[in-house]
């Protein structure tokens, strides 16, 4: 079945623009398009989409909002949401990340991210740039080194494996860094996130950042 889309944005060209690109594609199909978050919540519920593109400043509710509606827990599906933004320093980005996004795509990427983006969400992946994913949980975190890593019942190498998600390699990355298959990369991450309770490698990135995990 080809990948479900909902773009919800406020600006007519910027749907058209995603939706010509997304159905040019044979594996992909727009579903749903909304203009504002109380359409886009609404849509994701109705449709069941497998990925929403969620603008942040919209009209009746912002993509924020729409997003921590989306991933709180009372939906059967929960659908990959890749925040919208004009600006990769935008705080908001960040919350959006910590509120259950898997990422986020500017919105002058081209095509090419746009479709990679949509996969990877599709997938389960993060589908932010790498090393604007670093950036932000560099600059966003404050490194506790609690210790809390070593109560998670993490094993020695699903820390290496946390600490490569953490600085901003993709699983193929991982597995040709610490010499694995891609298959026990995703074990290992699938572990990983049921021990952390985490939806996504950018939370996984996140409590590495924020634990003490990269470095130790």
């Amino acid at each position: 079945m080809p990948i479900s889309v909902v773009i919800a944005d406020d600006q007519a060209l910027v749907r058209a623009g995603f939706t010509m690109v997304i159905n040019s594609q044979d594996d992909m199909d727009v579903v749903g398009e909304a203009s504002d978050g109380v359409e886009a919540v609404a849509l994701a519920r109705r449709l069941e989409p497998d990925v929403v593109l969620m603008d942040i400043r919209m009209p009746k509710q912002d993509g924020l909002a729409a997003t921590r509606l989306l991933t709180n827990g009372a939906l059967e599906k929960v659908p990959g949401i890749v925040v919208i933004t004009t600006y990769d320093t935008d705080e908001y980005v960040y919350e959006a990340l910590r509120n259950g996004a898997s990422g986020f795509l500017l919105k002058d990427s081209g095509p090419n991210l746009l479709l990679e983006a949509v996969r990877a969400a599709a997938d389960g992946q993060s589908l932010v740039s790498p090393s604007i994913t670093v950036r932000l949980l560099e600059h966003m975190t404050q490194p506790r080194r609690s210790g809390r890593w070593r109560d998670a019942g993490l094993t020695e190498r699903e820390l290496d494996v946390m600490e490569k998600v953490a600085r901003g390699r993709t699983n193929n990355e991982i597995a040709a860094e610490l010499y694995l298959s891609l298959s026990t990369v995703k074990t290992h991450l699938d572990s990983i996130r049921t021990k952390l309770s985490v939806r996504n490698r950018v939370e996984v990135a996140a409590w590495a950042w924020e634990n003490g995990v990269v470095g130790v």
